[in-house]
């Protein structure tokens, strides 16, 4: 496994699992499969409603806590300084564990700051090893590393090589702040599975395509936190370093590039609206395994 080491010296997995849209039926059952193959990196969040399940495999598991790197995210609904602190404590109650490695601010809407507010104490606590951001674009992830006390270590972001974020790489690395990508293989939108410039680049190393993406990311300095339901697919994502893209395959795939998300864009205001709907919906339904993240523009 390859490390990354945050702006506070925390050092990072490169490679993770991720549980967005496992449902909690499967959710523990996938950790500790994902476990079982050589992950020890787990990301969940509030809003995937499997934070429980997660802390259920993680705790039967048999693994150290210490040598697990642990990520969960803080949902809009609770921020604010006061409704941040007690979705923090939740969410260590539902991990069953005293610390947490990684927590985020999943969006970039309602009260950030005062959010941000709660969990800088929390890290200065020492029950937060690192905190940070996810889906703000580079315009809001300056701002924020600018005018808060401690700066974001990580933003996580849409990232996959049909939308590379390469200058919001830019502007990530200036201020010292890892890169981390969501959806590292696009979902396969696109047909981005079975894009021929992949697949000959895949053959020429006898790689599948999603093996190739992640190569591409790590070469990159990215984190990754791909999905799979299916542990035979668990262990093929991780089993990523064993050899290196050249340069020229490298460019191929930068040539991939459409700098437009394949999801949905924080700057559409329909877009806003959606988000604005669904943390409604999210309060009663608590399951975020059949969303889509597309919206209808008018």
């Amino acid at each position: 496994m390859d490390y990354v080491t945050l702006s506070n010296g925390i050092k990072m997995p490169q490679l993770g699992y991720g549980v967005y849209q496992v449902t909690k039926e499967e959710a523990e059952r996938c950790v500790s499969d994902a476990l079982e193959v050589g992950y020890r990196s787990i990301d969940t969040a509030q809003s995937y409603f499997n934070e429980e399940e997660v802390g259920n495999a993680i705790a039967k598991s048999g693994i150290a806590r210490s040598n697990i790197f642990l990520t969960t995210k803080v949902w809009i609904e609770h921020y604010g300084y006061d409704s941040c602190k007690a979705s923090v404590e939740e969410s260590l109650k539902k991990l069953k564990t005293d610390y947490i490695d990684f927590m985020l601010l999943h969006q970039p809407f309602g009260d950030a700051y005062g959010a941000w507010r709660a969990l800088e104490e929390f890290y200065e606590k020492g029950i937060l090893k690192a905190i940070g951001i996810s889906n703000f674009y580079a315009d809001r992830m300056v701002e924020f590393a600018s005018f808060n006390r401690i700066k974001p270590m990580v933003n996580q972001v849409e990232c996959h090589p049909f939308n590379q974020q390469i200058e919001a790489k830019k502007w990530n690395d200036k201020y010292g702040i890892q890169l981390e990508a969501w959806a590292p293989f696009g979902e396969g939108r696109g047909g981005l599975f079975e894009n021929p410039v992949l697949k000959e680049i895949a053959a020429a190393h006898g790689k599948s395509t999603a093996q190739v993406m992640l190569r591409w990311h790590l070469q990159r300095g990215i984190v990754v936190i791909p999905k799979s339901t299916h542990k035979e697919r668990m262990a093929e994502n991780l089993n990523v370093f064993d050899f290196t893209l050249t340069a020229e395959e490298m460019a191929k795939i930068t040539a991939l590039d459409t700098a437009t998300s394949s999801f949905f864009s924080h700057q559409d205001p329909a877009m806003v609206e959606w988000f604005a709907q669904m943390v409604e919906q999210r309060k009663t339904n608590h399951d975020a395994a059949k969303e889509k993240k597309t919206v209808n523009t008018f």
